[in-house]
């Protein structure tokens, strides 16, 4: 008897400069807070996974993300997903070991794709994730082109080609954005996330835009996403990921149920070691 495959709901944390943000089309906008606290709340309804993603113009806030990552990692009852910057062995070792289950990339693998296998290698498929961004551009063969350096450099390889590369080199899962509908309000672009997900065998989430429930319930049915993504949404509207599940499940679509956690946060341990 098969099991039915359960739709995730994912949370987004940008952290940019040491503060959560909000995005559009790539540029950070507002500052929404503190990462604990959010991750506090989506803790509180049972967001599916939460990824926290480091998009700081250079290495210069590296020491306080990764103070963030394990502090977050103490308090998060999720999978966590971490991403940043990623170029080297060394930096994957350093997010694990502060609490990451997951590693995105995205401009490590572009420049070096070998990176994506090293990875898999030492860690297993399920700890990497590739960020795909894309752009819609004509001269490439599906029409959209991945982009490197938080969407500002072409990297002159064709997106779909790409998500089968990655899988080819050990990713076991793609995070997919597409840059013109960053944080615009107008829903994922379902025609790259079908694209995407149509090509690749493993699971594909969708990020990029979300303005209303029905926005995530169009990336599964009409984008054919495993997992849906969101970060500006969460952060101003009430219960959000409660009130989303409840929506998505409403709609017909598998997913965990949404349980308040009667428990202190963050998770303390039962005695002090000397």
């Amino acid at each position: 008897m098969s099991r039915i495959q359960k739709h995730r709901l994912i949370a987004t944390l940008l952290v940019f400069n040491g503060d959560v943000v909000q995005t559009r089309r790539f540029r950070p906008t507002n500052n929404v807070g503190s990462a604990f606290t959010a991750v506090d709340f989506f803790n509180t309804w049972t967001v599916d996974e939460i990824f926290v993603l480091e998009i700081s113009k250079d290495d210069a806030h590296r020491v306080r993300f990764e103070e963030i990552v394990e502090g977050l990692s103490r308090r998060c009852f999720v999978p966590l997903t971490v991403g940043g910057k990623i170029r080297d062995l060394d930096r994957v070792r350093t997010y694990t070991r502060a609490g990451a289950d997951k590693i995105a990339l995205n401009t490590g693998a572009l420049e070096r794709p070998a990176l994506i296998r090293e990875i898999a290698a030492q860690f297993g498929s399920q700890c990497v994730v590739v960020s795909i961004d894309a752009r819609r551009n004509a001269d490439m063969p599906s029409g959209y082109e991945a982009v490197g350096d938080r969407g500002r450099v072409p990297s002159g390889r064709d997106a779909r080609a790409w998500a089968e590369e990655v899988v080819s080199l050990g990713a076991g899962e793609i995070l997919l954005n597409e840059i013109e509908h960053d944080g615009d309000k107008r829903g994922y672009d379902l025609d790259l996330v079908r694209l995407i997900s149509d090509a690749v065998s493993i699971p594909v989430v969708a990020m990029g835009g979300v303005a209303n429930w029905d926005h995530l319930v169009d990336g599964v049915r009409q984008g054919h996403a495993h997992g849906v993504a969101a970060g500006n949404i969460f952060h101003y509207t009430e219960h959000s990921t409660k009130k989303a599940k409840e929506f998505m499940a409403a709609a017909g679509l598998p997913v965990r149920g949404t349980t308040f956690y009667k428990v202190a946060m963050p998770r303390r341990p039962a005695y002090r070691p000397f």
